[in-house]
């Protein structure tokens, strides 16, 4: 099926004939659908603390958690030409008169382009453009008045001002404030300040990018870095990695074979976002907070996603406390019955892992051995929010193959919807899943646990994509989030809404949320 030259492509890449005769034979297999059981639900998989165990475990946070390596982890190589995808399509259809003025008068409501140009002198980037189009002797409000929308796009999108084409969404400048606008790579080094910073005043960050933006991330960071450290009395730790080559997929035709471009070269894609698990793997940190690039707030609203960052950090803190202290002592061999059914408590109490119903007829040594088992792994807590019709994936309890259950985050792609009860389990789920996650990811002696061993492989996704004017299909590998992490003990709790503002299109810009007062 290979020859020489596909072979200096797999070594290039850091693979082997058997990692891409896998990725072939998922192909050819196809992946199985999640089995549902049913939504996660509070009281049963998502955790509601009161006010008072907020504080309790806020203040445990900042007396405890910080004391701990921390780290905040951005994935932050999507590109904002996704984001401007309205722009592209209106700028290939208008044209000034009568034409575009029938184009606008279609094109209505808080979504569309005719509202995003009627507001935007509000857009946070307003000013930057500003100052391009004088720089080539062109006024913006001038251009406004003329509906010639088109050479303000150009100027948006292309090189000849802002390129934010061709830039990802972390170096878009998303907040207005009287001292100058704040990209969203920005927002995420002030919170990184405010909640994960050590006791030492360290506030650690890495930034998955694409590699030909590091230089212009660096720049960035660079600029503003003596600001922040300032304001916030933090002296930053910032790092990059870009997603590993070895990570990229191959291409098949529609006939499940190796896809080749027009050169006989194989094609090869991105591997999606579960891609960036080796990123993680990588990671030297106790807490590892990770949240989207655009999922970003300016000053006045951080507060409330502050308190919850510290919250869930607070939880896995303790939790971890509770775990470590436990495995120590099977280690030592000084693990008592009571200490086993204390733990098995705690195990179903406070991280919603089902104990087997032949628990209580099990051995003592038999008891240690499983508790040893179902504890000593990765930990994430995840925040949860109530559905109110955002799209994503979201909490749920799933069977496995056993028929054992396990709370995992669940991604429509992953649900036979032609199943009728599968539909409707999926449709009933109450929360959903904003990316707003604190990982544990060392084991009671302090060593870090590889992530590689906790991937349920039979979650990957292939899509239908297209080369040339031919037809492929594209491998997805198991989501960061999702089956890159479905071995790990994971907890849900329910955080507000307010933590939860992406920015996924361009007049999301123009949520209130993003705005100033």
């Amino acid at each position: 099926m290979f020859n020489d030259s596909d072979l200096r492509q797999f070594h290039e890449k850091g693979m082997t004939t058997e990692d891409i005769e896998n990725q072939i034979d998922h192909f050819r297999k196809g992946f199985p659908f999640i089995d549902l059981a049913k939504p996660a639900t509070p009281s049963d998989g998502i955790i509601c603390l009161t006010d008072e165990e907020k504080k309790r475990f806020i203040s445990y946070y900042d007396d405890a958690g910080r004391n701990s390596g921390i780290i905040k982890f951005v994935p932050a190589s999507g590109a904002a030409s996704r984001m401007f995808k309205h722009l592209f399509e209106f700028r290939e259809k208008y044209k000034p008169g009568s034409v575009g003025e029938n184009l606008l008068k279609k094109d209505t409501g808080p979504d569309s382009v005719n509202y995003y140009f009627n507001h935007l002198k509000e857009i946070a980037f307003y000013d930057e453009l500003s100052l391009r189009l004088e720089r080539d002797g062109l006024i913006i409000e001038n251009l406004l008045n003329a509906k010639d929308f088109a050479t303000i796009i150009d100027y948006i999108l292309t090189e000849k001002g802002l390129d934010y084409a061709n830039l990802p969404k972390g170096l878009v400048r998303f907040h207005d404030y009287p001292e100058g606008a704040r990209t969203s790579a920005e927002e995420h080094m002030v919170e990184a300040a405010l909640y994960a910073s050590n006791l030492e005043g360290i506030a650690r960050l890495h930034f998955t990018i694409s590699a030909g933006h590091r230089a212009r991330f660096e720049d960035l960071v660079n600029t503003v870095r003596p600001l922040y450290e300032s304001r916030f009395n933090v002296s930053y730790q910032i790092g990059y990695s870009v997603q590993k080559p070895s990570t990229d997929t191959i291409a098949v035709d529609e006939e499940n074979n190796p896809f080749r471009n027009a050169d006989g070269h194989l094609l090869f894609r991105p591997g999606g976002h579960g891609a960036l698990l080796e990123n993680l793997n990588e990671i030297d940190a106790d807490m590892i907070f990770i949240k989207n690039i655009d999922n970003i707030v300016p000053d006045r609203l951080k507060p409330p996603t502050v308190l919850h960052k510290k919250l869930i950090g607070g939880y896995l803190a303790w939790i971890r406390r509770n775990i470590f202290g436990f495995l120590d002592k099977v280690r030592q061999n000084n693990c008592t019955a009571d200490d086993i059914a204390s733990m098995a408590d705690f195990a179903g109490s406070k991280l919603s892992m089902k104990i087997p119903a032949m628990f209580d007829a099990m051995t003592v040594s038999e008891k240690t051995s499983l508790l040893f088992k179902m504890l000593n792994r990765p930990v994430r807590v995840c925040g949860m929010v109530k559905n109110e019709g955002e799209p994503g994936g979201g909490p749920f309890w799933v069977r496995g193959k056993q028929g054992e259950i396990s709370l995992q985050i669940v991604e429509s792609s992953q649900v036979d919807m032609k199943n009728s009860t599968q539909k409707k389990i999926f449709s009933g789920a109450t929360h959903f899943n904003p990316v707003d996650l604190v990982c544990g990811i060392r084991d009671f002696q302090g060593n870090k646990f590889d992530l590689n061993r906790y991937v349920d492989e039979e979650t990957g996704f292939i899509a239908m994509k297209s080369s040339g004017g031919r037809n492929l299909k594209a491998l997805e590998r198991p989501g960061l989030w999702n089956g890159a992490m479905a071995g790990w003990i994971t907890v849900f709790m329910e955080v507000p809404i307010t933590t939860f503002n992406p920015v996924k299109t361009m007049n999301d810009l123009l949520r209130k949320e993003h705005l100033k007062e």
